[in-house]
């Protein structure tokens, strides 16, 4: 099979290799010069790099032509899945269609959707008009209406306060006003074989998403489904959705009444510590398994399941000043802590990103961790998140009034 592949999420996080035969398949990656540079150097592959900065679509369909014999495009990105619509369409092959795409990456399109299916979502607003007051008074959310990592999302105490804000901004017309709603966030991740969830794994956030971009730490835990209750949730999403295959990333309110409440979904895998959670808890490599699914392979064997729920936390840096030499604080009891599987610190002569990210490598401290029992796990979890410290380097720290 001749394969083109968009390359945009890191080699490290995708391991193409595990889930695709390149001597079998004649495969072709294409992506910008940093993100092709992380290619391992002896995978068999023709490689073709695109101008950084360069638009890409017009850069992939100006490298490609529909006689070049390509088969299937392969995008697992959430912001390769809309570009890769238009290359297919540019080789004259089949995929989802444009509907179907917007149903899975644009907040409000999602949500239409499910306006009969019996699910509940929080009430929203795209485009009020001058005068218009929303139709809830309370706590109000202001986000990007295509997006991951929370990144724009803003929140405010009133509706009116929101509507006030959201006249302000200058690309109002990207952006969704959503009712806040109280609860737990669990993001559920699996993948969809012919509209049907298989794998599936629930787990609930430590802090918010939103609180992460304000420099909180954010972790996850996994969680047990008694009697499949968010199975059955989320593939009444699945199936409201017509999403027919891939990877799932499903994030859902669980309200103190014991309510599920939708939030969003994306085809894609999940990001930050999900892939390795996920593997260690059931043995199966979510982006090996969407790959078989989405060229139309034979799924690989899953590995041996631990037996015991996995979970990860990322402590930020994009909040504070880039510079290296900063001071990162890991209790020592925590560093022993049984319950560790993997402890990413960033060394002092790095410089903090300076930009959201969850990997691994970039974050100043990124745990993965596992135990028997889900609640230690998130007590454990949570200790990590109160203690572990980031401080800036002195001359980066901000000066203060009569300072």
């Amino acid at each position: 099979m001749k394969i083109l592949v968009i390359h945009q999420v890191p080699y490290r996080k995708m391991s193409y290799h595990l889930g695709l035969d390149h001597e079998r398949h004649d495969v072709t990656y294409i992506g910008y010069p940093q993100r092709m540079a992380d290619l391992p150097a002896g995978l068999r592959c023709r490689r073709i790099v695109l101008t950084e900065g360069e638009d890409l679509v017009e850069g992939v369909t100006a490298r490609t032509r529909a006689d070049d014999g390509y088969e299937k495009v392969l995008s697992l990105s959430e912001f390769g899945i809309l570009e890769a619509w238009h290359v297919r369409r540019h080789l004259g092959l089949d995929g989802p269609s444009l509907e179907q795409i917007e149903r899975v990456r644009d907040k409000v399109s999602m949500k239409r959707a499910l306006a009969d299916s019996g699910i509940r979502y929080p009430r929203f607003e795209e485009a009020p008009a001058p005068c218009d007051a929303l139709p809830w008074t309370g706590r109000t959310v202001i986000k990007p209406r295509q997006g991951a990592s929370s990144e724009g999302v803003t929140v405010h105490d009133t509706a009116r306060e929101a509507l006030t804000a959201y006249w302000k901004l200058e690309n109002r017309f990207d952006v969704q006003l959503e009712e806040y709603v109280d609860g737990d966030i669990l993001h559920i991740d699996g993948l969809v074989s012919d509209g049907a969830v298989v794998d599936m794994v629930v787990s609930k956030y430590i802090n918010k998403p939103v609180e992460y971009l304000a420099g909180a730490p954010l972790g996850s835990h996994q969680i047990p489904d008694p009697g499949g209750r968010f199975h059955t949730f989320a593939q009444q999403v699945v199936t409201a959705l017509g999403v027919d295959s891939g990877c799932l990333h499903l994030e859902v309110f669980d309200t103190a009444e014991g309510e599920l409440v939708f939030l969003e979904v994306a085809n894609r895998m999940g990001g930050a510590g999900v892939v390795n959670a996920h593997l260690r808890h059931t043995g199966v490599h979510l982006p090996s398994h969407e790959i078989a699914l989405r060229l139309g392979l034979e799924r690989p064997a899953a590995d041996r399941p631990t037996g015991r729920y996995h979970g990860w936390l990322a402590v930020p840096g994009h909040h504070l000043h880039p510079a290296a030499g900063h001071t990162i604080t890991v209790p020592d009891a925590l560093r022993r802590h049984p319950g560790i599987d993997a402890l990413y610190v960033l060394a002092d002569d790095q410089p903090l990103p300076d930009h959201v990210t969850y990997h691994e490598w970039l974050v100043p401290v990124f745990i993965e961790a596992s135990h028997g029992d889900p609640q230690e796990l998130e007590a454990f979890l949570r200790a990590c998140a109160r203690s572990i410290t980031v401080e800036p380097a002195p001359a980066a720290r901000p000066v203060t009034a009569g300072g």
